[in-house]
């Protein structure tokens, strides 16, 4: 989620030098109609998305609730037991190796799946606030939780 930039030694750990913007990094789980069940600690813009993820323990508290999930490909190698795998993500293609045509269906089918979950993403930014925060990521998350309250309640409307 991109930010406004705080001048000064403070902001630069916001700063990912990938998308060359400030903003901060957090991960959300979705039901299958798209609606937002989970967001996790606001975490400074350079982190990754699996670094977030195995911060929080993603696969753990999957695998406990008995559900399972499915990620961008900001998430391939998370899940360490791939014979049960909680997390189904596409498939990446190597600089030598190129796709097969069944990678490529499988990838297409992970992305139409996920498409609908998206909406809610748009949903949280749809908040003008989070584009206006100047904080700490720890004083983010209260205000993230608390806009996940209000998604819900709009929601069921």
């Amino acid at each position: 989620m991109r930010t406004h930039r705080r001048t000064g030694k403070a902001n630069r750990r916001n700063y990912s030098g990938k998308h060359k913007v400030h903003g901060l990094l957090f991960l959300a789980v979705t039901d299958d109609r798209g609606n937002l069940l989970w967001i996790s600690a606001a975490k400074p813009g350079r982190a990754s998305d699996i670094t977030a993820a195995r911060h929080n323990k993603i696969t753990a508290k999957l695998r406990d609730a008995g559900v399972g999930a499915i990620g961008d490909l900001g998430f391939v190698g998370l899940d360490d037991d791939p014979d049960d795998p909680v997390i189904i993500t596409g498939k990446k293609a190597a600089r030598k190796r190129p796709l097969t045509d069944a990678q490529k269906e499988a990838n297409k089918l992970v992305s139409r799946e996920r498409a609908a979950n998206e909406h809610a993403f748009a949903d949280l930014k749809a908040w003008r606030i989070l584009a206006k925060v100047r904080m700490n990521a720890r004083h983010a998350t209260d205000l993230l939780r608390a806009l996940l309250v209000l998604t819900r309640l709009q929601v069921t409307r």
